[in-house]
């Protein structure tokens, strides 16, 4: 059981799941808070489990014995089962919250299994990440009571640090992918381009949602600006010194910090 969740990627799945769990509730969901934690949930595992499933040819070429079915910790048929099992389950569950915010959510889950199947290895590959992103604060904002989608900057914002996460995503694996054919668009630009698209694409997330909202900017979201901007520079900086595996986890800390500046506007939303 701990190796198929391990297949899920687990961190980034509960991380997103969280996220979306803070802006329903913030949004003023109530209840239908647990509708959103439970579809994001499932889209979430989903998209691991396919990633592990369809890449389990190249991660054995390429030696990943961090991945669970190259160390033989679980089967890909086990895998491949749940995938297709947590897909299943993610569309009723998303269109509980209502037929706008249920399209919205298995659209953006579509992405993501469109990013595993293939996505990946095109000059496109970042297409995925920022619409799928853009698209979970616009679920969340259809399944409130006012059924708007929310205001642009969520969108914008959500798209932008998708994107960002995208390029810092890939940076600890950029050997790996050239040695087995992945040719998506940071393996295209190389390690100092795809550092500086990550920082600039999560530079100009952070400025949006942190400033954009509606409002005073308050202690929450200043701190997030600050902490977020500080995260992206030493991104930029690693990925200047070459040192891909400082970068991603700064960019992943860049993310994280912007993410509570969001959630705590989540109450626009509606």
């Amino acid at each position: 059981m701990w190796a198929l969740l391990r297949a899920t990627h687990f961190g980034p799945s509960v991380a997103v799941t969280l996220f979306a769990v803070m802006l329903a509730w913030g949004a003023g969901r109530g209840a239908g808070t647990l509708w959103v934690a439970t579809s994001v949930l499932a889209g979430q595992f989903s998209i691991g489990w396919a990633n592990d499933w369809l890449d389990a040819t190249r991660d054995r070429r390429v030696g990943r014995r961090d991945k669970p079915i190259v160390a033989g910790a679980v089967q890909l048929s086990t895998v491949r089962g749940a995938a297709l099992t947590a897909a299943t389950l993610c569309v009723p569950l998303s269109f509980a919250s209502g037929i706008a915010a249920g399209s919205a959510h298995v659209t953006a889950v579509a992405l993501g299994w469109g990013y595993d199947a293939g996505l990946k290895s095109t000059a496109v590959s970042v297409l995925p990440f920022a619409g799928a992103f853009a698209l979970l604060p616009v679920s969340v904002a259809l399944g409130t009571a006012s059924g708007g989608s929310g205001p642009w900057w969520a969108a914008v914002g959500g798209g932008l640090l998708g994107a960002g996460a995208h390029f810092a995503n890939v940076l600890p694996d950029l050997a790996d992918d050239a040695a087995t054919g992945v040719r998506g668009l940071p393996q295209r630009l190389g390690l100092k381009g795809s550092v500086a698209a990550a920082a600039a694409l999560l530079a100009a997330g952070v400025l949006v949602v942190c400033l954009a909202p509606a409002g005073r900017v308050g202690v929450v979201r200043l701190t997030s600006l600050v902490a977020g901007l500080a995260c992206v520079a030493v991104t930029a900086a690693a990925g200047a010194a070459e040192r891909p595996r400082l970068a991603f986890p700064a960019a992943i800390a860049a993310v994280a910090a912007v993410m509570v500046g969001f959630a705590t506007v989540g109450d626009q939303l509606s």
